[in-house]
């Protein structure tokens, strides 16, 4: 992935963000993120596909190979639950050097309602054979990438595929699936960032090696220069947002609040852990207020959080909000902190410009 030593967004970044657009922050103070402010990401093209002759196919290492049609997978028990879905490249725009992709700031997230069937029965059905070792899930989405022609695919260690939240999706808030977002069937991986969760899906394929293509291999590992072999692109790390308050400027974004008490609301989330506690600060993080927390939208869903802020002081705010997880993970100040040649996991804490008139 080449690097961009300037601050200026190249001619591809710009390409690649009108393709692919962020939820704007203010959605934030919606329990579910609604459809069209959701996040999209599309490496390729978005395929067109009809529904009425869709297969997923599920072969490789098991003992009973199974075609299932969608009104197969619509027949078995479903399943819905909120899940945050977060691209492992949101945050990438905040370093330097950057790396040339997506340049995504802090909106390339949402939390959707996810319905679908869940993976095991699926897998348990076919009988996994002794030797799978992982399980490839192949989409509809086909293009170059790092000069190799490929479908778009990932895998996931079998022991990751057979729990219990792996879902087949079929609808995103109690619609169908729209065409970016994987029409007419994607997987769900609640806990893992967003690139594991395969849109366009045709195939599920158990295999007897991990898979080396090229969105596992050389994409999405954690890499501290070429040289460094890195570590896989897995869980998302903890994140707390904020809805920036007042009314923004067109062309700055700086947002104006009226002197006086001011609640500062957001949203907070980790893979795989509660969120424990989440922080403001109105001062450049010398001092920090803890934020009221929220039940959570269930166990992959984001939790909620507000926190009172007296705004008396006119003049240049810059507002920081920090969240800390249930394992003790806490997001780092500073996105060089987290640098990487993907700017992959960038989870720095948000700071927001906040003028007080």
């Amino acid at each position: 992935m080449p690097i961009a030593d300037h601050d200026e967004f190249t001619g591809e970044e710009v390409r690649l963000a009108l393709r692919n657009p962020g939820m704007p922050l203010e959605a934030l103070r919606r329990p579910v993120t609604p459809i069209g402010m959701h996040y999209v990401l599309v490496h390729f093209d978005v395929p067109v596909i009809d529904e009425a002759g869709h297969d997923l196919v599920i072969d490789g290492r098991v003992e009973r190979p199974l075609t299932l049609g969608m009104d197969d997978l619509r027949a078995r028990p479903a399943v819905s639950m909120p899940v945050v879905m977060e691209c492992a490249g949101s945050g990438r725009a905040h370093l330097a050097p950057r790396p040339v992709s997506a340049p995504w700031h802090e909106e390339a997230v949402g939390c959707a309602e996810w319905t679908g069937t869940p993976l095991r029965p699926l897998l348990e059905e076919a009988g996994l054979l002794d030797d799978a070792v992982e399980v490839l899930f192949t989409g509809c989405d086909r293009g170059l990438d790092q000069g190799v022609e490929q479908d778009y695919q990932r895998s996931l260690p079998v022991a990751e595929a057979l729990r219990d939240n792996v879902l087949l999706a079929y609808a995103m808030n109690g619609q169908p699936l729209p065409p970016p977002h994987g029409f007419p069937l994607r997987l769900i991986v609640p806990e893992w960032y967003g690139m594991a969760s395969v849109k366009w899906l045709r195939s599920i394929t158990a295999i007897p090696e991990p898979f080396d293509g090229v969105q596992q291999t050389v994409l999405y590992c954690y890499r501290r220069s070429e040289d460094d072999p890195g570590t896989p692109v897995t869980r998302k790390r903890p994140r707390a947002l904020m809805a920036p308050p007042g009314i923004p400027e067109f062309l700055s974004r700086i947002r104006h609040v009226p002197a006086g008490p001011c609640v500062v609301v957001g949203r907070a989330w980790s893979g795989g852990t509660a969120i424990r506690r989440v922080e403001l600060s109105a001062d450049g993080g010398r001092t920090w207020a803890a934020a009221r927390l929220d039940d959570p939208a269930g166990p992959h869903g984001w939790t909620g959080w507000s926190c009172a802020w007296n705004a008396t002081e006119p003049g240049d705010h810059e507002l920081w909000v920090c969240a800390t997880d249930a394992d003790g993970d806490t997001q780092p100040l500073a996105a060089a902190d987290v640098w990487n040649q993907g700017g992959y996991g960038v989870n720095a804490v948000q700071r927001v410009r906040v003028r007080v008139d």
